[in-house]
């Protein structure tokens, strides 16, 4: 199960945020520091195409897919020299697949900011460039630790050295990692060594309903971040953390209703949740029948071979062929056996590169 962190500076909804994901119920007070142990929640993903393919199927289980949040506590500058609650934090954002930042976007006198004033970039840049100085630190460590093998004539110590100073030079000038200009291979090199600022970035710029939102405002700070996000090669999403918490204890039918009323347009999870996908680079496909539908979650760019091994390493080793269906093909067929006469469900190999929605069957031997 893929797995995302949620981090930032003290105070600036994550925990909110956590517990409207998770509907768990961990401390989110107005003060810093409020999360002293990393918090872990599993959330299936929204997906009214598997709740369709299930009530064709008549399935007595529906199983969504599912993606870890992890709550971190709060960053603050120094943290990778110990300020804070420093560095054991660090090394949980190393467990993680991806991150999602979470930025303050609102401006409110009544709530606390680690700072004293509201500024998404100086935000983002405190946060990124304590991840940059723990990962520069972790790589000069690694540096030295190749010294001897280097001596030695080792090439996979000499590749791995030509690497991480590449690294090294572009942390120095306060670039992420990810935006070195590593190649696939060079990239792999690294790995074991789990960079923080690798990973990919997800920011979440947090509002509030009834608050003086920076989209809103219309004085240049908004549209500062913005820039600032994209430059770093990454997304954002605007979530209301506050409301979509306090929505926990809504019915679904009346949640539309009551954002409205808020003037909280989106469903701020939602879209949330379909960027931590889309910054992963992940796709849906799904299996169905009486038993049960469930969604499976794979790289975009996956093969049948390995869409299979989501399921079981059987369906990946023994693999023969799979029988595949696009979502909604399916349910205008109205059955698989229909679907089969009018000739919609293809028969694929090992070669092909499964389409988010896909409905598929695998035979292995």
């Amino acid at each position: 199960m893929l797995k995302i962190g949620i981090v930032g500076l003290p105070n600036v909804g994550k925990s909110t945020l956590f517990n409207a994901l998770t509907k768990a119920a961990v401390p989110a007070e107005n003060y810093p520091f409020c999360t002293i142990d990393p918090s872990v929640g599993v959330v299936g993903v929204p997906d009214e195409r598997l709740e369709k393919l299930a009530e064709l199927s008549k399935s007595e289980k529906v199983i969504p897919a599912a993606i870890e949040f992890v709550d971190i506590a709060g960053l603050v500058k120094g943290a990778s020299e110990g300020e804070g609650l420093g560095n054991q934090f660090l090394s949980n954002i190393r467990e993680v697949d991806a991150i999602l930042e979470m930025v303050r976007f609102f401006d409110d006198p009544d709530v606390t900011h680690v700072h004293g004033d509201v500024d998404p970039v100086r935000d983002i840049e405190v946060i990124n460039l304590e991840l940059i100085l723990a990962d520069r630190d972790q790589v000069t460590k690694r540096r030295e630790k190749l010294v001897r093998d280097i001596r030695a004539g080792v090439k996979e110590a000499i590749a791995e050295d030509a690497v991480l100073a590449s690294v090294e030079q572009a942390l120095g000038t306060g670039t992420l990692a990810r935006n070195a200009g590593l190649t696939a291979d060079e990239a792999r090199l690294i790995r074991s060594l789990n960079l923080l600022t690798m990973k990919p970035i997800l920011y979440s710029f947090n509002g509030k309903s009834g608050g003086h939102n920076l989209s809103e405002v219309n004085d240049g700070r908004a549209d500062a971040a913005y820039r600032l996000v994209e430059s770093l090669g990454s997304t954002w999403v605007e979530v209301d953390a506050r409301t979509e918490h306090e929505l926990n204890d809504v019915a679904d039918e009346d949640k539309q209703m009551f954002r409205q009323e808020l003037g909280v347009q989106v469903d701020g999870l939602e879209a949330l949740i379909r960027g931590a996908y889309e910054t992963l680079g992940l796709i849906t496909f799904f299996t169905t029948g009486p038993k049960e539908s469930r969604a499976w979650t794979v790289k975009r760019g996956a093969t049948a071979p390995e869409a299979g091994a989501a399921i079981h390493n059987d369906f990946k080793d023994k693999f023969i062929r799979a029988e595949v269906i696009a979502w909604n093909a399916l349910l205008a067929d109205g059955s698989w056996s229909a679907a089969r006469d009018k000739g919609d469900i293809r028969t694929e190999g090992k070669e092909y590169i499964v389409k988010d929605g896909d409905v598929m069957v695998f035979l292995h031997s």
